[in-house]
């Protein structure tokens, strides 16, 4: 089956020039595009896509605002995709707070957008794991939030957990982790599981979030 994928942005050059990449793809499908964010929630409910690629910057509702709407009102909610055109923007750490679970520039090359498309919709690495890191240090609370600090103690991470974890910020896939610890895969899956159910996490780069915010992994 195809990776599908709902456009959302309020230029119309930039939902096309994205389709024709993705298109062009015999293992991804364009299903819709949408000009504002505000229209993101019926057209995920009708249309059912893998991944959202959106706007972080938009008129009407931006994508960091559409990001907690769609998590917060949606069943089984998709990937989401920020598209940007500054790498190093407060907006796109928000939105990666927001829920986000990548993000990409708009100056992309045609494989860079189908790769992080593609990553975004297996969700078993970090996309641009740099950069993150490079964001939570400019953005981040530096490991200053009580909020954040006491959810990382609640979880309790068992030392392997806590393991798996900072090797995921570090950008590491699962079969990448399975070869440093020399552990099978699917050791490694259910490790990640576990982390993102104690941490709350709907993904692994909500998890590398908290663990940047708590403190528990240092940004720089």
């Amino acid at each position: 089956m195809p990776v599908t994928v709902l456009l959302v942005d309020d230029e119309p050059l930039v939902r096309a020039g994205l389709r024709a990449v993705l298109e062009a793809q015999p293992d991804i499908e364009v299903v819709g595009e949408a000009a504002d964010g505000a229209a993101v929630i019926p057209l995920v409910r009708q249309l059912r896509p893998d991944v959202v690629a959106m706007d972080v910057r938009m008129p009407l509702m931006d994508g960091i605002e559409a990001t907690r709407a769609l998590l917060r009102t949606v069943a089984e909610p998709p990937k989401i995709l920020v598209v940007t055109t500054f790498e190093n923007d407060e907006y796109v750490y928000e939105a990666l707070r927001a829920g986000a679970d990548g993000f990409l520039l708009k100056r992309a090359r045609p494989a860079e957008i189908v790769h992080a498309v593609r990553l975004v919709a297996e969700g078993e690495s970090l996309l641009f794991p740099a950069s993150v890191r490079q964001l939570a240090a400019d953005y981040g609370d530096g490991g200053g939030s009580p909020a954040a600090r006491a959810a990382m103690e609640r979880a309790a991470l068992t030392d392997r957990e806590a393991e798996v974890l900072r090797l995921m910020a570090r950008g590491m896939s699962n079969a990448e982790i399975a070869a440093r610890l020399v552990v099978g895969t699917e050791t490694v899956k259910s490790h990640v599981s576990s982390v993102l159910a104690k941490l709350g996490a709907r993904d692994r780069t909500q998890a590398v979030i908290a663990a940047y915010e708590s403190g528990f992994v240092a940004p720089g």
